[in-house]
């Protein structure tokens, strides 16, 4: 029996700021995601979780519209953005934030220019206001100005997340997807990008989705939490009762057993 989609039900009447149905993606004979149903309700932070191949990262890339999936509905506010006209589906997009796993920056371009690449690409600022505009996004995230000179080359791994971070929110978009934000980052530094995360999130009033396989993240960043197993969801509910699901799956991954149903599929 399938868990229902909803972890945090919008309020009555409310339509979901993300509401996917049916989603399901193969690739050849392997089909990754398997019937996905979620729903994340406006203003609130769902993290996803799941092991390595479980479909996350498929899922999400169907969301940003960087591969089409199958079959399925992905309704943003509402709107079905994959039977939108292109200029539309684009248009609607464009309202969302993205922190990708290892931060994506640009090499070749300076930091202020990476945090406002956005908003120069789209002709949103001329590039004296979108400095102006990196400095004050880059103050946001706990950098002072003077980084915004400085190739992501001289920056450390918290830092280069930081800017990635001022990035995904420099066009203020109504929703905000964060790939793994932890990888790599040591326990403390970790703590301080989930805080960052969530302070800007909420300033913002946005709504936010997190992959993550960091079981300390989910619990600082999530109000609600669902997880992918075998290209569906499997549970979903409240992001603290994540440790003490009621699921034996769920149960097994966030303590990290080695026995357990997961496994067994493994063995076949």
């Amino acid at each position: 029996m399938s868990t229902p989609p909803a972890s945090v039900p919008p309020a009555r009447g409310e339509v979901p700021r993300l509401r996917i149905r049916g989603l399901r993606k193969s690739f050849g004979d392997k089909r990754v995601l398997d019937g996905i149903d979620l729903d994340v309700p406006r203003g609130t932070s769902m993290v996803v979780i799941g092991g390595s191949g479980s479909g996350k990262s498929v899922l999400l890339k169907c969301i940003l519209g960087l591969i089409a999936p199958d079959d399925g509905v992905i309704e943003l506010d509402g709107r079905n953005l994959l039977a939108l006209p292109r200029r539309e589906r684009l248009a609607q997009r464009a309202r969302i934030g993205m922190l990708f796993q290892n931060g994506a920056l640009f090499d070749s371009l300076p930091v202020w220019e990476n945090v406002s690449f956005g908003l120069l690409a789209r002709r949103m600022v001329g590039r004296r206001e979108a400095r102006e505009r990196a400095a004050d996004l880059l103050a946001q995230v706990g950098l002072a100005a003077s980084v915004g000179a400085l190739s992501p080359a001289e920056l450390s791994g918290g830092m280069q997340k930081r800017v990635a971070l001022a990035r995904a929110i420099a066009a203020q978009p109504d929703i905000l997807f964060f790939d793994e934000p932890t990888t790599g980052l040591d326990p403390i530094m970790g703590a301080v990008i989930d805080g960052l995360i969530v302070d800007c999130v909420k300033r913002l009033g946005s709504t936010a989705v997190a992959i993550t396989h960091d079981m300390a993240s989910a619990a600082r960043i999530g109000d609600a939490a669902a997880m992918i197993h075998r290209g569906r969801i499997i549970w979903s509910g409240p992001a603290g009762a994540l440790l003490d699901s009621g699921n034996a799956e769920v149960d097994q991954f966030t303590h990290g057993r080695r026995e357990g149903p997961i496994q067994m599929e493994l063995r076949r």
